[in-house]
């Protein structure tokens, strides 16, 4: 960040975080971390008037936390990840922040930088407009890959009343989101020459009868189940590994599933689905043997419509003349993790989740503005000043 953008210029601070190549080194070899972006962040905020910290987490992954107005009285939370994901067959620049047709290009532009700079930019409301009360501004560290950086807010202790993650929601106020949680399914067969059937187990056709008791499972239990916002929850097998060679009975098949889970689902449920299928699969065929990982799982996020910051974000896109929709994210993000930490989370934010991670990644300018006024708003309704 070459430049201190202008106090406020949540357009300006966009054009300087996507500058900064802050990729996941979890995610990409050669990723760089977070800690460029996150000093450079905490650099600006700091001559804006916030007080600031760095929190660290891991080695080149810090976390900035902003805190400006009041302390010791109401607190309202903002939260955005710094982190992103590769570069890989982008079709502009992904580092040039380039301005066109009304909108900045870039990696990260969309997801989700544009959010943490109308954070920024509204956070100052609570000061400028000398409310009663102090605004958190979170940007955090590896959100696209184990959420590190927010499960270190959370497990410091940090308190608010209320959080908003500034995600790309095309300015719909999202209260809800799909979870996950990963399993790996390992069949085990009997690996023989391929001509003898008669002492060969067939790992991978076996792993197949336990993927089509799972897609008929879905077919019939799962699409009865649905949320409001959200629809219904969902499966996929994702990654198959197996076989020893063509003229070989292959001695194990492993599949790597993704369950998509909505409000009032869990990981475990997903593990008995698998558990209960394999049984299935054993009846009809004595053979079959199979072992059970379970992987990496994140709850879904829900926060009822009627609460008061749901409230405030509906109040602050009227008065701008805005549509309020309430929409479900399919997507995972870092409110779950408040929202279990008891502080309510929802989604709001400028940008397309749909150009999120995608070959051509940008965001509308005319979308920055009108975030940061609404959240700007949003900040003065929260307590109780006039917008």
């Amino acid at each position: 960040m070459t430049a201190t953008p202008t106090r406020g210029d949540a357009v300006a601070l966009t054009r300087a975080l996507v500058a900064i190549d802050s990729r996941n080194p979890s995610l990409v070899s050669d990723g760089p971390g977070e800690r460029a972006c996150a000093l450079a962040l905490a650099k600006t905020l700091e001559r804006w008037g916030f007080r600031v910290e760095i929190q660290e987490t891991i080695a080149t992954r810090p976390n900035v936390i902003a805190r400006i107005g009041r302390a010791g009285g109401r607190a309202l939370l903002f939260n955005g990840h710094l982190d992103t994901v590769g570069v890989e067959g982008m079709i502009h620049s992904p580092w040039d922040a380039e301005v066109r047709d009304g909108r900045i290009y870039g990696r990260g532009s969309s997801d989700m930088k544009s959010g943490i700079a109308a954070m920024c930019a509204a956070a100052l409301r609570v000061a400028d407009a000398d409310l009663d009360g102090e605004v958190i501004v979170a940007a955090v560290s590896d959100e696209e890959y184990e959420s590190i950086g927010t499960r270190a807010l959370v497990e410091s202790g940090i308190r608010a009343e209320a959080a908003i993650v500034t995600e790309p929601t095309r300015l719909a106020i999202c209260p809800a989101h799909r979870g996950f949680a990963w399993l790996e399914l390992i069949v085990h067969g009997r690996a023989a020459h391929g001509s003898r059937y008669d002492i060969g187990v067939d790992a991978i056709t076996l792993a197949g009868l336990a993927l089509a008791e799972l897609d008929d499972y879905q077919r019939t239990a799962l699409s009865k189940k649905s949320h409001p916002l959200l629809g219904r929850p969902s499966f996929h097998a994702s990654i198959v590994g197996g076989g020893l060679g063509l003229s070989t009975y292959p001695d194990r098949c492993s599949v790597q599933l993704e369950r998509r889970t909505i409000p009032g689902e869990s990981a475990a449920d997903f593990t008995r689905e698998v558990e209960e299928a394999c049984a299935r699969v054993r009846a009809r065929v004595p053979e079959f043997r199979a072992d059970l990982v379970p992987g990496f799982a994140q709850a879904p996020n829900e926060v009822a419509a009627s609460h008061p910051l749901v409230r405030a974000l509906s109040t602050a896109l009227a008065k701008a003349g805005e549509p309020a929709p309430i929409e479900g994210l399919p997507c995972w993000t870092d409110a779950a993790l408040f929202t279990a930490a008891g502080i309510p989370a929802i989604c709001f934010g400028p940008g397309d989740i749909g150009l999120a991670h995608s070959a051509e990644e940008y965001v509308e300018i005319s979308e920055i503005e009108r975030a940061t006024g609404v959240l700007s708003s949003v900040v003065s309704e929260w307590f109780g000043g006039k917008s």
